[in-house]
């Protein structure tokens, strides 16, 4: 069962820590105050931890060496990047999102490849989107037959360097732009995907649950054998146009 670790006891942290419950995970919630550690439900089974967030040793009681994912959504900007960046670069969980009032500041650590989700557009399904793979496509747009969506696919890291094109013919989606460095960016006929990368694709309803159990896992033999064989029918053009 993953395990996921919350630092900030606040409505927002609330909400992330009964959420992820009663979908079945492990939750510890970090605050350095006691009193806000109290608004848990009084059913509430996972950990409570007081201390600084950005503590390795209240990070390690919080159980943060097994963690699948971490949040960072207290009051300060300072403490969440801190926090994410201690619990990123010292503990190595990958999936990690701050919550940033600054705007700028947002996207400048958004740059730096750290998740943010700024206050003024933020919401609790916004921060999960980023934490659980089950949810990793949220959608941005429904044209008016409810069939096709626009959705962000956030893919495994061992998809780093896979054509667009690949990504495409194994999934089915049609990717319509890219957010990298927290800019977005219109594909080229030779753009991959980077570890970091957010596509935005259009897919039919019917097929999202199947495109995120796609990519939400490493690609497998066959996708690598497909990507493989779409590089080297490219490389033959490329040759037949030369002569």
């Amino acid at each position: 069962m993953p395990h996921f670790v919350i630092m900030g006891a606040g409505r927002v942290g609330i909400m992330l820590a009964h959420a992820l419950e009663d979908s079945g995970h492990s939750v510890a919630v970090i605050d350095q105050d006691d009193r806000s550690l109290r608004r848990l439900r009084t059913t509430f089974a996972g950990k409570k931890v007081t201390g600084h967030g950005f503590d390795r040793d209240v990070l390690r009681r919080a159980g943060i060496e097994e963690a699948y994912a971490f949040a960072a959504v207290s009051s300060g900007d300072n403490t969440n990047i801190l926090a994410t960046r201690v619990a990123r670069e010292t503990f190595g969980v990958q999936r990690v999102v701050a919550r940033i009032y600054d705007p700028a500041r947002a996207e400048f650590y958004q740059r730096l490849g750290i998740p943010t989700v700024a206050a003024v557009r933020w919401s609790a399904d916004q921060v999960l989107r980023r934490m659980l793979p089950e949810q990793r496509i949220a959608g941005d747009w429904r044209e008016a037959s409810g069939r096709l969506q626009l959705g962000e696919l956030s893919l495994d890291d061992s998809w780093s360097g896979f054509h667009l094109d690949a990504i495409q013919e194994a999934t089915g989606v049609r990717i319509a732009f890219i957010t990298r460095f927290g800019e977005g960016i219109l594909p080229g006929p030779s753009t991959s995907y980077q570890k970091g990368d957010i596509l935005h694709a259009m897919m039919h309803i019917n097929a999202i649950d199947d495109v995120a159990r796609v990519l939400t896992q490493p690609p497998t033999a066959e996708i690598r054998e497909l990507a493989q064989s779409m590089r080297l029918g490219d490389d033959n053009d490329e040759g037949v146009q030369q002569a």
